[in-house]
């Protein structure tokens, strides 16, 4: 595997393509969508052009595959966005016209189960962006997150690198899609409390790999990870899903990594902070803060007999929590322990 390369970033009034290679959410949600639309061409000033199965829920996944491949193919669109996550990306992978992908580079942003198609793309040797969901981030009641919004325009328009900042206040409560009177509501969120730090006080720079951490189990099960070797030197990073895998899987699934050879390469893991709230199991505040501590507790006690010594960075606002930060997916990240710095290049 080569190193993955940047690829061109979009202008603003550039076509740019809105897929569901996972859920097609936006069939059922559709003023959610509509929302995430408006502010891409308004606030972002890019044209979005959908695909055949964008709002088809239960779409084949060859058909899914299609869609994907002709967006890169497609010589008028800069960049691909993910509507949404899902849970079956996996099947849809192996579908991709890869020789398309290789010569069409483009920024691909998408989360969650897009972590599939982020890990396919880093093999092929594409940076793509952990983040950035057309429904979530850009269809988020009352307004686009500050932080986020910021994040996704700097990872959107340049190159440069950008400084992530700890959110100052932080939730995990969505309001329902179902309702569409929820969208002019901002969601309740919680006082943050900073970045959790561990590990010794060095500075680590070097190209990212990971993301959520439940597909990162399929992706191991399926023998789609890149090696030991071609990962040595990486910063890892971690998140969890609204599926809430319990303190004792979260632990299992980073232990099967070690196990698997992958965790002695990596000098820096940067964890995000835990989802802790769902519609089935709204978790009260101090049960939250618990939960956090218990996940925190896993990680660390999963990578002891693997990493020599890990700089590792918990609470790091970059998978289901809200805001999110966008993170280059095979580019390059520096954790700086000293100054308790992140910054990325995107």
């Amino acid at each position: 595997m080569t190193t993955p390369r940047y690829p061109t970033k979009p202008q603003p009034g550039d076509r740019v393509a809105v897929v569901s290679p996972s859920a097609g959410l936006p069939g059922l949600f559709p003023h959610v969508y509509e929302l995430g639309l408006r502010r891409l061409r308004e606030e972002l000033h890019l044209v979005p052009v959908e695909y055949p199965t964008t709002r088809q829920v239960g779409a084949d996944p060859r058909d899914r595959a299609r869609d994907l491949t002709a967006a890169f193919a497609d010589p008028t669109i800069t960049a691909v966005l993910a509507t949404v996550g899902g849970d079956d990306l996996i099947t849809v992978t192996p579908f991709l016209d890869d020789d398309v992908l290789r010569a069409n580079p483009k920024p691909y942003l998408g989360y969650s189960d897009n972590t599939n198609v982020l890990n396919h793309l880093h093999r092929l040797g594409m940076v793509a962006y952990h983040g950035g969901s057309v429904l979530v981030h850009l269809g988020r009641p009352g307004r686009p997150h500050p932080l986020t919004f910021d994040s996704l325009r700097a990872a959107l328009f340049t190159s440069d690198w950008y400084d992530l900042t700890p959110a100052p206040e932080w939730g995990d409560e969505p309001l329902d899609w179902q309702d569409p009177t929820t969208l002019t509501e901002e969601p309740s969120m919680l006082p943050g409390a900073g970045w959790r730090w561990h590990g010794p006080a060095r500075v680590v720079r070097g190209r990212t790999w990971g993301g959520n951490l439940e597909i990162l189990h399929w992706l191991a099960a399926a023998d789609r990870v890149p090696s030991a070797a071609e990962l040595a030197g990486s910063v890892l990073l971690l998140e969890t899903s609204q599926e809430m895998p319990s303190a004792q899987e979260v632990f299992r699934i980073v232990r099967n990594l070690g196990e698997r050879g992958l965790l002695a390469g990596f000098p820096a893991i940067v964890v995000g902070r835990p989802k802790a709230w769902d519609f089935g199991r709204p978790l009260s505040v101090a049960e939250r803060a618990a939960w956090g501590e218990a996940q925190r507790a896993a990680v660390l006690r999963a990578i002891g007999p693997y990493v020599d010594d890990p700089v590792v960075v918990f609470d790091v606002d970059l998978g289901h929590t809200d805001p999110q930060l966008i993170i280059p997916y095979g580019g390059e990240i520096l954790v700086d322990a000293v100054e308790r710095r992140i910054a990325v290049r995107y």
